[in-house]
C-alpha cells in the first residue's frame, strides 16, 4: 500500500536535488577568472597611469627641495654671475651626476649654474619692501597700493617665465622643468631691486643702474637659455634662434623699466 504512494493523484514526486558538481566547479572558475582578469587589468591600468602621472611630474616641476639646496658661498657667486655676467669666466652648462643608472644634475650647492628659488625668492619679498619704502618716502604708502605692487611683481614674474616658455616651444623643446623656467625668470628681480635701491639713495644712480641691470640680465638670459636650457634641442634654424636669444634681451628693458616704475597707478 505504501508502494503506491506516487501514483496517487495530487502528488507530486519530490525534485532531485542531487549537486551538480560539474556545473559548480565551472561557475566558480568562471568568476575567479572574470575577476583574475580585471584584478590585472585594472592593476595594469592603475598602474600604468600611476607611472605616467609621477613621470610627467618629475619631467615637468622637478623635486622642489632641489631648487632651496643654496649656502652663503653659492648665494654670494650666483648673484656675481646675475648681475655682472660678463665677468664669469666659467662654462654656463650645469653638471651632471649618475643617480639610480640615468644622468641628473647637481644641486645648486655643488653648481654655480644650477637654478634656484631661493634667490628669486628673496629678491621678490626685497622688491615688495623697497616699493613700499620708496612709495612711504614720497608721501603715497598705503596697504592697497602696497597690494598693486605685489601683483604687477606676480604678473612680471609670470610675463618672463611666459616668454622663456614661449621661445623653448618655438624652437622645439618643451622638455624643461617649469620650476627652473620659474627660477630663471625670478632672477630678473635681483637687478630690479639694486635699480630701485638706487632710486632710493639717488635718484641719479637710477638712470645708470637701471640700464647696466637690463643689459646684464639679457646676457645672463641669452647665455643660461642658449647653453642649458637648449641642450636637448636636436634640429632648430639657426637665424630663428639667434633672433629668439635677441628678442628676450630685448625684451628686458621695457619689462625693467615697467616694474622699476613705483607708483600708485601699477598699470604704468
Amino acid at each position: 500500500m505504501y508502494n503506491n504512494i506516487g501514483s496517487q493523484p495530487g502528488v507530486q514526486p519530490p525534485p532531485n536535488t542531487q549537486p551538480n558538481p560539474f556545473g559548480s566547479a565551472f561557475q566558480v572558475a568562471g568568476s575567479g577568472l572574470i575577476r583574475g582578469g580585471l584584478g590585472a587589468y585594472g592593476g595594469k591600468i592603475l598602474g600604468s597611469s600611476s607611472e605616467y602621472v609621477q613621470s610627467n611630474i618629475s619631467r615637468y616641476f622637478s623635486d622642489p627641495q632641489y631648487y632651496f639646496q643654496v649656502n652663503d658661498h653659492y648665494v654670494k657667486n650666483k648673484l656675481k654671475v646675475v648681475l655682472f655676467p660678463f665677468l664669469h669666466r666659467g662654462h654656463w652648462t650645469r653638471i651632471t651626476e649618475p643617480v639610480g643608472g640615468r644622468l641628473s644634475y647637481k644641486p645648486p650647492i655643488y653648481d654655480i649654474n644650477a637654478p634656484d628659488l631661493y634667490i628669486p625668492l628673496m629678491a621678490f619679498g626685497t622688491y615688495v619692501v623697497l616699493a613700499g619704502l620708496s612709495l612711504g618716502l614720497h608721501g603715497k604708502f598705503s596697504p592697497e597700493a602696497l597690494n598693486l605692487l605685489f601683483i604687477k611683481g606676480l604678473l612680471g614674474w609670470f610675463m618672463q617665465a611666459a616668454l622663456l616658455k614661449v621661445t623653448l616651444l618655438s624652437l622645439g623643446s618643451g622638455e624643461a622643468p617649469l620650476l627652473d623656467i620659474i627660477a630663471y625668470a625670478g632672477y630678473t628681480f635681483t637687478g630690479i631691486c639694486l635699480a630701485v635701491l638706487g632710486r632710493i639713495i639717488s635718484g641719479y644712480s637710477y638712470y645708470f643702474l637701471m640700464p647696466w641691470t637690463c643689459l646684464c640680465m639679457g646676457v645672463f638670459l641669452v647665455k643660461t637659455m642658449k647653453r642649458v636650457l637648449f641642450a636637448e634641442v636636436r634640429s632648430y634654424d639657426s637665424s630663428k634662434h639667434h633672433y629668439l636669444l635677441l628678442f628676450i634681451a630685448l625684451v628686458q628693458f621695457p619689462l625693467f623699466t615697467w616694474l622699476g616704475n613705483i607708483t600708485i597707478n601699477w598699470l604704468l
